[in-house]
């Protein structure tokens, strides 16, 4: 069968390119922009991949077009394919029909961890000899990819609330009928689609509906929005889980100021103490909701708990790019004031209060794009030393609201050269530079690491 993939450079349709590919089918795609890294990926695997959108790239006709959810009417594709009654699907149809059906399925979903958290998960069940399936909307340094169809009966899928396709605008989520649902947390996102959080909590509560009776539901005992979700309807079990207190749900004790180590335990049981290299109290969360998902799959918690040693963390989730003359700089794919927020507090109990962490911001998520927290990043930004704010071309509103409300050194820069060039001579021994974006940033990790090699190079020869 050949398949054909409109958007394939996506990092979700990119994940069911690749699931494609291992089932044996003739897989080909085409993109606006063909980028890294999952360009990488596929071109890797050895799937060709075509510019731009042109009705050519369909002739001869695929056995089946996927149509990934950035594409709209008015595409030369799509309007190909609708014109000449070609067979489409959307990506998470197609995931659901030809790679998940007959699987277990553990799917994480809410606003922020479902990438790490899905990579924790797919890492404890891999560590049991479980041979898990998995697509993750990141690549897991434990396995160098972000999906794979697996020899196991698990699949772990990241589930997404964003809209499917043009033609279907039901979370991806609900095509993936969910033995064991993680709900991580929930807040108001996706501004470019949802009006307000109830119809995000709606969406959510089309997800509940198909969750079977005898499956599991792993959240948060204290997040207020999915407390609502649940109360609206749940038929389903639920564990609940929190870094702290009592009862009978899965909690961490004891826990390091760096998030390192702590104490596992499930109502009376204790399970051991995780040590691992992740850092702050939000992989705290993510990783209980791991151990309490596998040791649903049949994983003993004690056997999960020691596994996490092993987990080797997420490519772009407060990653380290490079160490120079003992300047450490990161990239992190910072989508949301909580994600920045909980990112830095968690670098903060690593770095001490002796160390600076200079933050460097591109606001490029679509929500923050609208302005929708230009009154909550200043607070989010509280741990950094300094802030470094990109204002970009095309970014509809002045950062200028967010540095006026910060009280740290704060800079505003119109490019990318210009934020190297300050950083650069900014930084001083034992600094944590934090790049902040979940684009591109225009090269600037790279750059960024050039200037200070330069510079150290320069100050060696001094």
């Amino acid at each position: 069968m050949h398949v054909h993939i409109l958007g394939i450079c996506g990092t979700f349709m990119a994940g069911v390119a690749r699931l494609a590919k291992q089932m044996g089918w003739h897989v080909t795609g085409s993109d606006a922009q063909v980028y890294p890294p999952m360009s990488d990926q596929l071109r890797a695997d050895d799937i060709p991949i075509m510019e731009g959108f042109s009705a050519a790239h369909l002739q001869p006709a695929p056995d089946c077009v996927v149509i990934g959810n950035a594409l709209s009417r008015g595409n030369e594709a799509v309007e190909y394919v609708l014109d000449n009654d070609l067979p489409y699907t959307s990506g998470p149809e197609f995931l659901a029909q030809h790679i998940l059906a007959g699987r277990k399925v553990i799917a994480v979903a809410g606003t922020h961890g479902k990438t790490t958290t899905s990579s924790i998960v797919a890492w404890l069940l891999e560590a049991a000899g479980l041979a898990p399936g998995f697509l993750i909307g990141g690549v897991a340094n434990n396995f160098g990819i972000s999906a794979r169809v697996g020899d196991g009966e698990f699949f772990v899928v990241e589930a997404d609330e964003y809209d499917t396709a043009f033609f279907d605008k039901r979370a991806k989520f609900v095509h993936y009928k969910p033995h064991t649902l993680i709900l991580n947390n929930l807040e108001y996102d996706h501004a470019d689609i949802f009006p307000d959080m109830a119809a995000i909590q709606w969406q959510f509560h089309q997800l509940m509906r198909i969750v079977p009776g005898t499956s599991l539901v792993i959240a948060p005992r204290e997040d207020l929005y999915l407390q609502q979700v649940l109360q609206r309807g749940c038929w389903t079990p639920v564990e609940y889980i929190d870094d702290g207190g009592a009862g009978a749900g899965w909690h961490a004790h004891d826990c390091s100021a760096d998030g390192r180590r702590f104490e596992v335990t499930r109502g009376d049981a204790a399970f051991g103490t995780a040590s691992w290299t992740m850092t702050g109290r939000h992989n705290i969360h993510n990783a209980l909701a791991a151990v309490a998902a596998a040791a649903h799959a049949g994983v003993p918690a004690q056997q999960a708990v020691a596994a996490l040693a092993g987990f080797k963390g997420v490519k772009r989730r407060l990653e380290v790019i490079a160490s120079i003359g003992g300047i450490t700089l990161y990239d992190d794919f910072a989508h949301h004031p909580t994600a920045i927020d909980t990112t830095l507090k968690g670098l903060r109990g690593l770095a001490g209060e002796g160390e600076r962490i200079i933050v460097v911001l591109e606001p490029r998520s679509n929500t923050m794009r609208l302005g929708v927290h230009r009154e909550t990043l200043a607070p989010a930004l509280k741990e950094a030393d300094s802030v470094v704010l990109y204002q970009a071309p095309d970014l509809p509103w002045s950062l200028q609201t967010v540095a006026d409300a910060l009280t740290r050194p704060t800079r505003i820069c119109d490019s990318v050269d210009a934020i190297v060039e300050y950083v650069a001579g900014l930084a001083r021994t034992g600094d944590h530079i934090v790049i902040m974006s979940n684009g591109g940033f225009g090269g600037i990790h790279q750059r960024l690491k050039h200037a200070l090699l330069t510079r150290e190079s320069h100050e060696g020869v001094e």
